[in-house]
């Protein structure tokens, strides 16, 4: 029987150890936490991401979690219309939907099989992966085996020595993640939509429903998911510290945004880094002896939040390592050229169009309120449509 070592537990990697393990592979799963963790705040999957989950036989995981969020446009601070929805062509076959990450975490949980075996409390360190044969420890065990996934992050352990040329560079701006759960979520005004986006030079806040209140669907974790970006490094307050500081750089902006931040408690909230891997490691499969490692998800391509591919991404990376190693019959050297041969491509693309992104979302310079709004006006529209058009190109697996 083959094996495989994935590192890392989080959405990328437990989808691989449940692909790997459905097709015959006996699965060890490391995790450095001291049990495997969901992560808080909710993931936005686009059709390419419901794609890749359909075809790792997971899709059906979806019922009853996701909710579809409608073309919503974009709105100043004042409430006034910078792209109205419907404005740019729709090349989406559907809408993207949002769900919990703790749910999509619990579904892949249980696709995992009794062929992965999870350890706990393992930091993989960079001087104890092993370029002669696919090997990682974490200086006290050796994990060996035909195939070792590299699904550790942004800062991930296994490519810091594979590619030590290729380092996270900051993108200048911090987010923040929460969901309110509907019990404190405040009555909005009547008319007033559960999902929506404003802009306003460099800040960002975005927001959308987890189900209906009073009914979460299968979900007992329904209520409003809210992302909101400004420019600026991480901020070292506590939570609290954090969370007042949104108070004051969003207040004044229309409704619910006031209200959906007074809702919020400081446990809520989920502080990111935002920036991307540079250069793009040379390779996402690195040949090892008679095996080898793969890269997927942010280990491979990390890149800022502006098209919310991130997840859809590593769910494509997920696929379409199952499909080439499917199709190698055992040759995994040639397996892990083709995965990389597909996937890099994909990746360099979505990372252009997201730099393209930020530019229109995120301008240099201090421009003013207006000035960004007249830029917005210029470009939004074929940003928005490129970046529909990357969300939707990939097809499969075997696209490039």
């Amino acid at each position: 029987m083959r094996t495989a070592v994935v590192v890392g537990a989080g959405i990328g990697g437990i989808a691989a150890a449940g692909a790997l393990a459905r097709t015959g592979w006996q699965v060890t799963l490391l995790e450095r936490d001291d049990r495997l963790r969901p992560g808080r705040g909710a993931l936005v999957l686009w059709p390419n991401g419901v794609r890749a989950l359909r075809g790792l036989g997971l899709a059906g995981g979806l019922d009853g979690i996701a909710t579809p969020v409608p073309p919503v446009g974009i709105r100043r601070p004042d409430g006034q219309w910078l792209v109205r929805p419907g404005a740019v062509a729709d090349d989406v076959e559907s809408p993207p939907v949002v769900v919990h990450r703790e749910d999509l975490h619990d579904a892949f949980i249980a696709g995992l099989g009794e062929q992965v075996d999870i350890r706990s409390g393992i930091e993989v360190q960079p001087a104890r992966v092993h370029r002669e044969r696919p090997a990682v420890g974490d200086g006290r065990v050796t994990f060996e085996a035909d195939l070792i996934v590299a699904a550790d992050g942004v800062q991930s352990a296994v490519r810091r020595r594979l590619a030590p040329t290729t380092s996270f560079a900051s993108a200048g701006v911090a987010a923040w993640r929460a969901v309110i759960p509907w019990y404190r979520v405040p009555d909005l005004p009547p008319g007033l939509p559960d999902h929506g986006e404003t802009l306003d030079a460099g800040h960002r806040f975005s927001h959308a429903s987890l189900g209906d209140r009073g009914s979460s669907g299968g979900s007992t974790r329904g209520g409003i998911s809210w992302v909101a970006t400004v420019p600026g490094a991480l901020r070292p307050e506590p939570p609290a510290g954090q969370l007042a500081l949104l108070r004051r750089w969003f207040a004044g902006w229309h409704a619910p945004i006031p209200q959906l931040l007074a809702a919020t408690e400081p446990d809520d909230l989920v502080q990111e880094p935002i920036g991307e891997l540079t250069p793009l490691p040379e390779t996402f499969g690195v040949r090892a002896g008679s095996g080898g490692y793969a890269l997927i998800g942010d280990a491979a391509h990390a890149m800022p939040h502006h098209l919310a591919q991130g997840a859809c991404l590593a769910l494509e990376d997920v696929a379409t390592l199952q499909a080439v190693l499917t199709a190698s019959r055992g040759a995994l050297p040639p397996a892990l050229d083709e995965y990389s041969r597909l996937r890099r491509p994909r990746a360099t693309r979505v990372l252009l169009q997201t730099r393209k992104a930020s530019a229109v979302l995120y301008p240099r310079g201090g421009l003013t309120s207006r000035a960004v709004g007249a830029a917005l006006g210029r470009a939004n529209p074929r940003t928005l449509d490129k970046a529909a058009a990357a969300a939707a190109e990939w097809s499969g697996p075997t696209s490039a």
